[in-house]
């Protein structure tokens, strides 16, 4: 399986940095994992509504140009399906078994995602109704992915 960890903006902290470094080398056993970073927009901490979806529409864009026909794109929406651990890992094993190699995880900005990409995507997932710094959520995205394929081959690992 190929999965793309397709994210707005740099990852500049050090300790998220080890944190997502650790969780690649340990997905290597197991897939093929690519994060894909593209550029976030600059944005004022006041905007009107059509400034706010224009921004999202520009990181969209850089988010569709990473993301090939073929794949499964999994959204991270606020609004999105809550899966347990377990059924996250139901949901990649079914991809798999019926020859959907490659999946595509996309974290968007810190407004969230376009409505371009919403329509892309196969599966809109939400890990909380919270709300999670994005760069945060690479980590635990990264977690939960390796969680899901320590289930799905019977391997221990903490509850």
């Amino acid at each position: 399986m190929k999965i793309t960890i397709v994210t707005v903006g740099k990852l500049k902290e050090k300790y998220l940095k080890q944190g997502i470094q650790e969780y690649l080398k340990r997905l290597g056993a197991y897939a093929k994992v690519e994060v894909i970073e593209v550029a976030d927009e600059k944005a004022p901490e006041t905007m009107s509504e059509a400034e706010m979806v224009e921004v999202k529409r520009k990181e969209g864009e850089r988010i569709l140009t990473t993301i090939n026909q073929d794949t499964y794109v999994i959204t991270l929406e606020i609004n999105g399906k809550m899966l347990s651990s377990e059924q996250l890992a139901a949901k990649m094993d079914e991809l798999a078994t019926y020859g959907k190699s490659k999946v595509a995880f996309v974290i968007g900005g810190s407004l969230g995602i376009s409505e371009e990409v919403q329509k892309r995507s196969n599966l809109a997932l939400s890990f909380s109704k919270m709300t999670f710094p994005h760069q945060v959520m690479r980590l635990i995205l990264l977690e939960q992915v390796y969680r899901a394929f320590r289930i799905n081959r019977g391997e221990p690992y903490h509850k």
